[in-house]
């Protein structure tokens, strides 16, 4: 039995993902499972991988779109006895059973209870399916490390496939660990670690990328060629076959109907033969009685003798009894053809009651209510049967029979309706309890967050008061600095003024005495300042 918890448990501690090995708290599942979209790509995986190993039954991506809890159970004990073939479900507290094998297979979710008795519901199967999309993941690492023998290599080989087959170990197990040590952390793709693994591969098997390639492109280059050959070459006989299908069938069924009608025209003729027969027997029978009554009466009239009274007698009688024959044979007529119009209305009210007879039998087999043994007929004869003399007996039996059909399928609509009404009631209220647990859950972090943003604001705060008091020492500081500087430049300055003065005061003097030294003056003489400075000016130029 395949043991992934405790595999990965101990690279995962203290992660962001190892709550549910370690922690208290629930951890919530990353993966987009109210997504519709990813609920219908991992359906197709499923579907996919079912019908890859072999699922022992019908399956398809309709049909796990909100399968029941019998199918659930059916597609899990499948894909666990792929790891455990000894496995069978057991008949009992299922709810309780899987979610705790998922936990002793390291599921890092908790699926619940709850969820078991409603697995096809809305807001129970995307967590269910997630669930068995991973068992399924693991079943595919599971039989990829049983195919390579990782976990159990055969050392009576050479040293270089053992040599070989470590590395690949090496390889895998750690690129499983990044893998997983990424996951744990909240990533879900791991493309980089896929490039740098395959890379890793590559250079271990020495692979030549362009001969790859090459190998690729002709095996895309065959594959399309083999399907366009076989679609050419099954295409147009598929639908001839199937054209040919569809002429005998509808050939079958008009050969069918002109049968039955043949069988009962055969039926109507017998009848009608048998109906005549029995009137020409009727009719042979009165014309033997008719006979020997004349044959009486010729002996009569030849053996006794008649007087002209009786005579007369007899033909007044005659002529009276001959009107009245008349009169009866019309009253026979009229009543034989009233009889004849009420033989064709009843025969035609026959064939109408037949035809709707018929149909109700035709409708009661497809319901499964006739015969008495069918499915839900429920020990009850819902068939009406005909008899030669339709009677008020029959009538009566037959309006009983379809008051009792009606008054059943009406109880059975209304269960049927409270049923599906208790359902539908049952999972609003679990969605809106789910629903209000995930707002709670909500609430809660978004309360969580706007308690950390207040200590980060208050945090914030103090710091800007805090740097606001020290720019304004800085800035007081630098203020002093300045006042400071301008009173040293302005004393520098008036220094630099009065040292100016002075030097200019020194030039002047020296060079007055220059000039005097060169005009040859013993003495010097007594200039104006105006006239000193213009002499040193020109002295200077």
């Amino acid at each position: 039995m395949l043991q992934i918890g405790p595999l990965f448990r101990a690279s995962g501690a203290g992660m962001a993902r190892n709550s549910t090995f370690g922690g208290t708290e629930k951890m919530k599942d990353p993966r987009p499972l109210h997504d519709k979209a990813y609920v219908q790509q991992c359906i197709r995986q499923l579907c996919e991988f079912l019908s890859e190993k072999g699922f022992p039954g019908s399956m398809s991506v309709k049909s796990l779109q909100s399968p029941s809890t019998k199918e659930f159970l059916k597609i899990f004990e499948f894909i666990y006895c792929l790891v455990d073939p000894t496995f069978q479900m057991p008949t009992s507290k299922v709810e309780e059973e899987v979610p705790r094998i998922l936990k002793d297979l390291g599921y890092p979710f908790v699926l619940s209870k709850s969820s078991m008795y409603s697995v096809g519901a809305p807001h129970t199967w995307p967590q269910v399916l997630g669930a068995v999309v991973w068992l399924m993941d693991t079943v595919k690492i599971f039989c990829c490390m049983s195919d390579q023998d990782l976990l159990f290599a055969d050392f009576s080989d050479g040293s270089t496939e053992i040599e070989d087959g470590v590395a690949f170990n090496k390889l895998f197990l750690d690129y499983t660990a990044e893998t997983y040590n990424k996951f744990m952390q909240g990533a879900d793709t791991f493309d980089e670690e896929d490039a740098d693994y395959l890379a890793k591969l590559k250079r271990l098997y020495n692979v030549d990328e362009g001969l790859l390639a090459s190998m690729e492109e002709k095996y895309r280059m065959l594959s399309d060629e083999v399907e366009r050959l076989e679609k050419e070459s099954q295409t147009d006989r598929l639908m001839v076959k199937r054209t040919e299908k569809v002429k005998l069938q509808t050939d079958l069924q008009k050969l069918q109907s002109y049968r039955s009608n043949l069988e009962s025209f055969k039926a109507n003729l017998e009848n009608k033969a048998s109906g005549l027969a029995e009137e020409l027997e009727a009719s042979g029978l009165q014309v033997e009685t008719l006979k020997q009554e004349e044959s009486r009466l010729e002996h009569i009239f030849s053996t006794q003798k008649f007087t002209p009274a009786d005579i007369e007698r007899i033909n007044w009688e005659k002529r009276e009894l001959q009107q009245t024959i008349n009169s009866l044979s019309k009253s026979l007529e009229q009543a034989e053809q009233h009889m004849w119009n009420e033989e064709i209305a009843l025969a035609k009210a026959k064939e109408t009651a037949e035809v709707k007879l018929a149909e109700y039998h035709k409708l009661a087999r497809k319901l499964k209510l006739i015969p008495v043994s069918a499915e839900n007929a429920c020990g009850h004869d819902f068939e009406i049967r005909t008899s030669p003399e339709y009677g008020q007996s029959t009538m009566v039996q037959c309006r009983t029979q379809i008051q009792v059909w009606k008054l059943i399928t009406d109880v059975d609509e209304e269960c049927s309706r409270l049923t599906d009404m208790k359902l539908s009631l049952e999972e609003s209220i679990e969605q809106v309890n789910s629903n209000i647990s995930d707002k709670a859950n909500d609430l809660k972090q978004l309360r969580e967050q706007i308690r950390r943003l207040d200590e980060q604001l208050e945090q914030d705060m103090q710091d800007i008061a805090h740097e606001e008091q020290k720019w304004s020492a800085e800035m007081e500081s630098v203020e002093t600095h300045r006042k400071l500087l301008e009173k040293k430049v302005t004393l520098g300055y008036d220094e630099s003024v009065e040292q100016l003065k002075a030097a200019q005061q020194q030039a002047t003097g020296l060079s007055f005495k220059f000039y005097c030294h060169v005009h040859n003056y013993s003495e010097m003489p007594f200039f104006p300042d105006i006239e000193v400075i213009h002499i040193s000016s020109k002295i200077l130029y």
